[in-house]
């Protein structure tokens, strides 16, 4: 098997849209193995809490492997919050992770999903 490289993926994905903050490549245990962010922003997650939300994603891995069987595997997660939006999509045990501008019209966001797809079925 090809060892597959991770840090490439943040750097096509990030290529897509000026509206994307961060990309950052989650491991199956939360640590996180490649990154882009925009360099003309202030981090919303201080280390702690992004240490947290990771590890948050890596758990949420694991359980929702439960129901791939009855309902198949986590294409991608799409939320909404009060300052960003993020999307997730999953390679295996491993995720992707991105956060956009909140302010970013709906379907620049369908865009950005329909970009990934094909990246991320590049690596799964």
């Amino acid at each position: 098997m090809v060892k597959k490289n991770f840090s490439e993926i943040p750097i096509a994905i990030a290529k897509i849209s000026p509206y994307i903050r961060f990309v950052g490549v989650i491991g199956s245990s939360g640590e996180l193995l490649s990154y882009y962010r925009r360099s003309d922003l202030k981090p919303l997650l201080n280390a702690k809490n992004t240490h947290y939300q990771f590890s948050h994603i890596a758990i949420k891995t694991d359980l929702e492997a439960f129901f791939d069987k009855s309902l198949g595997e986590v294409e991608f997660v799409w939320e909404e919050r009060k300052k960003v939006q993020t999307i997730s999509f999953a390679i295996k045990k491993i995720r992707i992770w991105i956060s956009i501008d909140k302010k970013v019209v709906r379907s620049e966001v369908l865009r950005i999903i329909d970009s990934c797809l094909p990246i991320v079925k590049l690596y799964s």
